[in-house]
């Protein structure tokens, strides 16, 4: 909803519109006094000062904050030397190129020190650490891991695939079994024969798998079971199963139903399956009948895919896990403003959100409650217990033990003489997840009974560490660490943070980082034209995804975990039909492996994934490309365009490349503004047509594979290809400082300028001097947010300024 500007906001932005051209106006009074436009004063004694003075701040402000002709305010990421180019080349509006070279770079370095760079940004407008709310991500996670937190936890080890129990009749007692086994996946035709060896009735057996399923990101799943014969499914919930289709009824052979699962997590599963004497005649079943011939398929579809997958062994595990509360609930978006998500915006939609959830939280207790807390409706202790489990989902959802007349009055005064149990806990626990110490983390004070400091201090620490390295609460080793006050040191912390980065709830987390590091994340829309690339179908752009995504898990489990291999990469992970399509030799039924592609591609930025993604229907796409290198690897801050410009459709032009209708269309100096920039990153990778195969023509040329980056210090790199690029990012210190500032907002919810001038490189020192270790550098990250001042934290900080590349 848009809402009418306030009369009194309207009024003050007037007034500080006005207040500034008075200040320039001032300025240019001032050093018109000074001598400034005497003409006795040449142009090479002007400071950098009294130049933005006489020439800019009419246009730009006096502290470069806008105004009407350019309303964006001056800063950005561009060093001086290409601010001092830009200048002379375009600048002032109305006489381009009046300033000289030396002007050009007076001017450029007093607008960087003044207010362009983040240094100076810092200065002027410095950044706080602001109070928030827990994110919807960090809402779910909390809450499932509450409740987990008494259940036993999920034991994780290398074995994949379920377990498998085969039965020689549709009754599944032991007595019966004929053999055990682990399989990797349910995708079996059993035809006319047995479904291992051993004696059985062809006519009638059953199977019965168990284990776990892995949920990679969190969202609504399809199970999909592929049967002419009876068989039930049961995904997160052992009592109740989410297919039931042991009485058929109809002849579709497809049974398909949806759930909510969180990324990242282990669910328990069992499927049993029955084959009966379907079409046989008892009295004479296993005479002259052949057996009807029997198959079974799992399948899913994932969150935003197009088309069904067999469940991958990856993604399997043969030992049962406990159940998880998944809550479903749909929350508003989190604030992006910056990039990543936030949650710093408080509405009535939020809290309408977070009731439902508590609600649901509490509906799911009181179903499972008996199981959770082991007593029985009839059992004499049951109101003790009933109170002891209220306690202690308080202390765990505050993060920190409650004094006593808080607890009194969150928990106590619900379990008085005659009050029912089970509404009792109900109670409390709506009190609870509605209480500020859950969802606002920071609010807590840390007052306890014994109001000790060091203590405060480490369940407050404990607290910040599973929010950053789980988006979640601490565990039962950071509780008890934090009890016994080992969470003192910055080698205690860091001690806690390295076991914690090694849980899988890290690793999704992390995962989840790369996916949207990289634009990948929410799934985007891979179609192609058909006429262009017939054989590129759903099938095709699922099995790329999974290529990225094994990728990806492969170098955050890696010993190494090394940021250049995202970049350096000589190797992919692909199936038969992925091999054949990008002439990779492989046999062209094979599952997904490891190939060398070296001398062809390198890493992240030629993967054909992303390439197919920054590409259109039918052609590539060097700005899309070009931007993903600067804006999303190198961290450079582009300005929107001023008009939206679609591309030249390669029709109008046939005898020209990509790189020249690109060129032509972009050649106006108000575009290379920003495609000076963009272009000549996209270009070497023209390499690869619009799916990511390699080509080495484009309508009957040879391809222009050049490119050139000038680095924020002035340096220029040249490229002679992919490979030259990928080489450069994996090397840059931009690209290295980038990343580290993005998986610390990530991570922490926070900007890194709010923790200091000098936190980010020292940082990134960090980072180096590990061998650019992802995982240490995420604790890293964990250990300096644990061991904050509180005193930082102002709900009523400036919000960061927008960053564009216009002077």
């Amino acid at each position: 909803m848009h809402h009418a500007p306030c009369p009194i906001d309207t009024w003050r932005s007037g007034r500080r519109r006005f207040s500034f051209r008075i200040q320039a106006l001032t300025m240019a009074v001032l050093i018109s006094l000074m001598g400034a436009t005497n003409p006795d004063v040449g142009a090479g004694e002007r400071s950098g000062e009294q130049i933005y003075a006489m020439r800019c701040a009419g246009c730009h402000g006096a502290a470069g904050e806008g105004g009407d002709e350019y309303p964006q305010p001056l800063i950005g990421t561009r060093s001086i030397g290409q601010l001092a180019r830009y200048i002379q080349q375009s600048m002032p509006k109305d006489d381009p190129q009046k300033c000289s070279e030396q002007e050009a770079g007076k001017v450029a370095e007093f607008i960087y020190d003044r207010f362009y760079s983040p240094l100076a940004q810092a200065r002027t407008r410095p950044m706080r650490v602001e109070l928030a709310r827990l994110t919807a991500r960090q809402y779910r996670h909390s809450i499932a891991d509450l409740i987990a937190s008494f259940r036993e936890p999920p034991t994780w080890d290398q074995e994949q695939g379920l377990l498998g129990e085969y039965f020689k009749s549709r009754r599944m007692r032991e007595s019966e079994r004929v053999a055990e086994r682990r399989d990797a996946q349910i995708q079996f035709d059993f035809d006319d024969g047995p479904p291992t060896e051993g004696e059985y009735d062809l006519h009638q057996f059953s199977i019965r798998w168990q284990g776990a399923i892995i949920a990679p990101d969190t969202g609504v799943y399809e199970f999909v079971v592929r049967t002419d014969h009876a068989v039930k499914l049961w995904v997160n919930d052992l009592r109740q199963p989410l297919i039931d289709g042991w009485v058929k009824s109809g002849n579709d052979p497809v049974y398909r139903e949806p759930i909510f699962l969180l990324g990242g997590r282990a669910y328990p599963l069992r499927l049993e399956f029955s084959k009966a004497k379907q079409g046989v005649d008892d009295s004479a079943k296993n005479k002259d009948k052949p057996p009807l011939p029997a198959s079974i398929r799992l399948e899913w579809r994932l969150p935003g895919a197009s088309r069904d997958t067999v469940l991958a062994e990856r993604n399997l595990i043969p030992k049962v896990a406990p159940g998880v509360f998944a809550l479903a609930t749909p929350f508003p978006p989190d604030d992006r403003s910056t990039g990543y998500e936030r949650g710093t915006a408080v509405s009535k939609e939020w809290d309408q959100a977070t009731t439902a959830a508590a609600l649901a939280a509490a509906d799911y207790l009181s179903k499972h409650w008996d199981d959770i807390t082991g007593t029985k409706s009839d059992a004499s202790d049951r109101s003790g217990r009933a109170r002891a489990f209220a306690r202690q989902f308080a202390e765990r959802a505050a993060r920190r033990p409650l004094e006593d007349a808080l607890r009194a009055t969150m928990v106590d005064r619900y379990f008085q003489d005659g009050f029912d149990p089970d509404l009792s806990v109900k109670r409390a626990v709506l009190l609870t997840l509605k209480s500020p110490r859950f969802l606002f983390p920071e609010l807590n004070d840390g007052r306890v009974d014994k109001p000790d400091a060091s203590a405060v201090d480490s369940w407050r620490r404990a607290g910040r560490l599973a929010l950053v390295l789980w988006d979640s609460l601490p565990d039962a080793e950071l509780r008890r660490a934090a009890e016994k006050g080992e969470l003192e040191t910055p080698d205690q912390i860091r001690c806690q943070a390295e076991r914690m980065a090694g849980d899988q709830r890290a690793f999704a987390k992390l995962r989840e980082y790369l996916l949207q590091w990289v634009r990948a994340y929410p799934v985007p829309d891979l179609s192609k034209e058909e006429s262009s690339f017939p054989e590129f179908d759903a099938a095709m752009a699922a099995d790329l995804r999974t290529s990225l995504e094994l990728f990806l898990d492969h170098v955050l489990r890696s010993a190494t975990c090394d940021f250049r291999e995202l970049m350096l990469a000589d190797y992919l992970f692909l199936n038969g039909r992925l091999a054949q399509y990008y002439s990779v030799d492989l046999p062209p039924d094979v599952p997904f492996q490891r190939v060398s592609v070296a001398g062809e591609r390198a890493g992240l930025i030629t993967h054909p994934y992303l390439l197919a993604v920054f590409s259109y229907r039918r052609d590539t796409s060097p700005i899309h490309r070009g931007v993903f290198v600067a804006r999303g690897l190198l961290g450079r801050t582009l300005r929107p365009p001023p008009d939206a410009f679609p591309p030249e459709p390669s029709e109008l032009h046939p005898g020209l490349t990509t790189r020249e209708r690109i060129s032509r269309q972009t050649n106006a100096p108000a575009c290379q503004k920003c495609h000076a920039l963009i272009n000549p990153l996209g270009f070497p990778l023209e390499r690869f047509d619009a799916v990511g195969r390699l080509r080495d023509r484009e309508s009957g040329k040879a391809l222009d594979l050049t490119g050139n980056y000038t680095a924020l210090t002035g340096e220029v790199a040249s490229f002679q290809g992919p490979l030259d690029l990928a080489r450069f990012v994996a090397s840059s210190e931009e690209a290295q400082e980038a990343f580290v500032e993005h998986l610390f907002q990530n991570l922490v919810k926070q900007p890194v300028q709010a923790y200091g001038r000098e936190t980010l490189r020292q940082l990134c020192g960090s980072f180096q001097d590990r061998q650019f270790h992802i995982r240490q550098l995420a604790v890293e990250i964990a250990v300096l947010e644990a061991l904050r001042d509180d005193r930082s934290t102002d709900d009523r900080s400036p919000k960061a300024a927008q960053q564009t590349d216009a002077p």
